[in-house]
């Protein structure tokens, strides 16, 4: 037999998968209250809301619609600031506390001060940011 008919051994063997996990993130789905501060862009746009919920390890970022591109962009500083509280083991709660203390190194947006207050539900916060303006104030 040639070379040329020979079946490479490459495409014989059994590949070996390994699952890699990602970087470490807050659950996604909270079943109680939810806490939550509001994010404006530097411009007074509401961008988005970071919430929170201790009891089931899960916060996460709700974004309103009709967002401009540059504004949805903004939204990626504080999916950062997730993962990072995430890998630091903060509890959900504290990673809002700290946004609420300092966010001066996130350019172009900020916590409206003052916006820290509560959802009766992660779909109440959902339904508020669907409607692209604030349940308090």
């Amino acid at each position: 037999m040639s070379s040329e008919n020979r079946p490479n051994p490459r495409f014989e063997e059994d590949m070996q998968f390994k699952r890699i996990a990602g970087p470490p993130r807050y659950n996604r789905v909270a079943q109680g209250p939810v806490q939550y501060v509001r994010v404006a862009a530097d411009s007074g746009v509401l961008i988005g809301y970071v919430w929170a919920n201790d009891e089931d390890e899960a916060a996460g970022w709700v974004t309103p619609p009709g967002l401009s591109a540059a504004e949805i962009n903004a939204g990626a500083a504080w999916l950062r600031k997730l993962r990072d509280a995430k890998s630091r083991g903060l509890a959900p709660t504290a990673l809002l506390a700290e946004l609420v203390r300092d966010t001066g190194d996130i350019k172009g947006s900020r916590v409206v001060p003052g916006s820290l207050t509560e959802a009766p539900t992660l779909d109440a916060l959902k339904e508020l940011a669907s409607k692209g303006r604030p349940l308090h104030g």
